[in-house]
Parts: C-alpha cells; sequence; structure tokens
C-alpha cells in the first residue's frame, strides 16, 4: 500500500492500537442537497489506497449535526461496506442528550464501526460542570456497545474537558483515548501522560501536529488528510522515524492548506479541495453556505504549492 510520497511504512492499525492518521471525512451531497453514497463510496476506495491508518465518520467535519438519523445510518452502512476491516472506523455519535447519544452510540455499534467517538453537549453549556460531564461520558461508556473516544473541542462546543475530568474518564475500561482539538499542547501532553499505553491521544489541531505527535499523541484526525492524506501520513511517519527536520518541514508546508479547509472557509472550502484534488466533494448542506468564487483559487494555489515543494523534495531523496 505505497502512496505517491512512500508512506508505505505506516502499519494498518489493529483494532488494538489507536494512531496514525485519520481523516474526518465529508459526508457527500448532490446538487439537491440529498446524499451521494456512490461519491462517498468512491472517495472511501481512493483513501483505502492510501497509508492512511483509519477514518472518522460523521464527524463535525461529516456535517453530522445536518443529518436525520436514518441518513447517519446509510452512510455508516456505506462506510463499513467500503472500508477495509483491518483499518480503524471511527463514528461520531454526540448528541445534547445523554439518552439520543447513548442511542447514536448503539446503532453505530450495530452497523460495525470499531469505535465512538463523543463530544461533550453544549446547548446548557453553562451547565456542564464537571460532574454533569463526568456522568454524561461515564453512561455513554457503560452503554457503547463498542470502545469510546471523548472529543474535547471547546472553541467549538464553548466546553472543555479538563485534566482531572479526562483522567477520572480514562480509567473507564471502554475509553479508550481522545480527541483533541485545540492549539493547547500543555494540556495535550497531559492527557498523553495519563495512560500511554491504554488511552491514545489524537491530535486534532492541523497546525500543531508534528509538536503534538513530539508530545505523545499517538496520532491525528486532520481535514486535510482527506485532501492529501499521504503528506499527512509521512509527517507522521517522519517523526515516528525520529527524522524531525523533515517533520518539521512537512508542518510548515501543510499548515497554509489545513487552515485554508478549516477555519479559512470551513467545510466548503475543505469540498472544494477535495474536488480539486480528485475526488467527490459536492454541496455542503444548508445553512452552510457556498465558499467565495476566490476560495477555489486560493485552495489550488495552495494545494500546488504544497505538491511542488514534496515533488522537488522527493526528487532529492
Amino acid at each position: 500500500m505505497t502512496g505517491p510520497l512512500g508512506a508505505d511504512s505506516l502499519k494498518p492499525m489493529t483494532k488494538r492500537s489507536l494512531g496514525g492518521i485519520l481523516p474526518p471525512i465529508p459526508t457527500t451531497f448532490d446538487d439537491a442537497g440529498q446524499l451521494d453514497l456512490r461519491g462517498l463510496a468512491d472517495n472511501l476506495r481512493r483513501w483505502a489506497n492510501t497509508g492512511l491508518s483509519g477514518i472518522l465518520a460523521l464527524g463535525s467535519n461529516g456535517e453530522a449535526a445536518m443529518l436525520d438519523d436514518d441518513e447517519s445510518d446509510a452512510v455508516l452502512g456505506t462506510v463499513r461496506e467500503v472500508w477495509p476491516s483491518d483499518r480503524f472506523l471511527l463514528a461520531g455519535v454526540g448528541r445534547e442528550s445523554t439518552r439520543a447519544t447513548i442511542a447514536a452510540a448503539q446503532r453505530a455499534g450495530r452497523s460495525g464501526v470499531d469505535g465512538v467517538l463523543v463530544r461533550p453537549p453544549s446547548a446548557f453549556r453553562s451547565q456542564m460542570t464537571p460532574e454533569a460531564l463526568l456522568k454524561h461520558f461515564t453512561a455513554v461508556a457503560d452503554a457503547s456497545p463498542v470502545p469510546v473516544l471523548l472529543y474535547n473541542l471547546p472553541g467549538a462546543t464553548g466546553v472543555t474537558l479538563t485534566l482531572p475530568i479526562v483522567a477520572r474518564l480514562a480509567e473507564h475500561p471502554n475509553v479508550i483515548g481522545m480527541k483533541e482539538t485545540s492549539p493547547e499542547l500543555e494540556r495535550l501532553g497531559q492527557f498523553a501522560a495519563l495512560r500511554p499505553e491504554k488511552f491514545a491521544v489524537l491530535c486534532g489541531w492541523a497546525p500543531v501536529v508534528y509538536p503534538a505527535l513530539a508530545s505523545g499523541a499517538a496520532g491525528a484526525i486532520l481535514a486535510v488528510a482527506n485532501v492529501l492524506p499521504d503528506v499527512c501520513v509521512a509527517l507522521f511517519d517522519a517523526v515516528r522515524a525520529g527524522r524531525h527536520e523533515e517533520a518539521l518541514a512537512i508542518q510548515r508546508e501543510l499548515t497554509p492548506l489545513a487552515q485554508l479547509v478549516t477555519s479559512g472557509h470551513g467545510i466548503a472550502g475543505l469540498k472544494i479541495a477535495l474536488e480539486l484534488a480528485g475526488y467527490r466533494g459536492g454541496a455542503v448542506r444548508a445553512p452552510l453556505l457556498p465558499a467565495p468564487a476566490a476560495a477555489r483559487d486560493e485552495i489550488a494555489s495552495a494545494i500546488n504549492r504544497l505538491q511542488s515543494s514534496r515533488a522537488v523534495v522527493g526528487a532529492g531523496r
């Protein structure tokens, strides 16, 4: 499974080793706003021919909040059918109530996923005390038929999973890790040190992937890995092999594009980038809006610069 950048040194994950590079895959819609499961399947087959360790379906980049339950189930059905069983398949199941989150986790488990990613409820964020969060996540972990990963994204939810909360939850036998989506490297390092052999911390903030991996993260869940998966895998491989100058160089090359397809132009920008890279991007679902016309040229330039730089590096080896 060798990609264009020689990413074959990264072995596929087993169900016992969560790590490596995973993209939070977008949900494909046609121009009428309906699910495009054929386009999704085509993307999955192409991602399966890269060095990716796994994928996350129905995350925030998958517009999960815009999907009905039956649509979510259809997406997971397609993903499970196409995605290789020897690589990790995660599903986002976060809901506002504990009851609904448990129901989503159980449906995802029945669909054959290997683990579920659970964000904190945020509609009543001021009432999400440590006690409330501990009860919520513990109840979900108790009831989920598959392992649970915590999802810390304070910038979007306004709720922070602090070290004392995570330390308690990391002791639960059905909690196997977390996604930390923030630039807070000190916090990530503290999480990674809790139970290094049994609790995997995955970085969700592309501009700090290199230092996050150096600080103990087991891998990363990155939007930009949808577009240029083997570049992200090359960064991961470089860190694991101790080639830190190479990893830092890739980080610097990757960051501008990563910012364009996340904070810069959001999911609409990510879908433009996918189309430019030969994948099926498709429309975003209302109330999200398409990216402005200038975004395509900006994203195309960033992709071309990165690919040109990588080609020069490859030729010099």
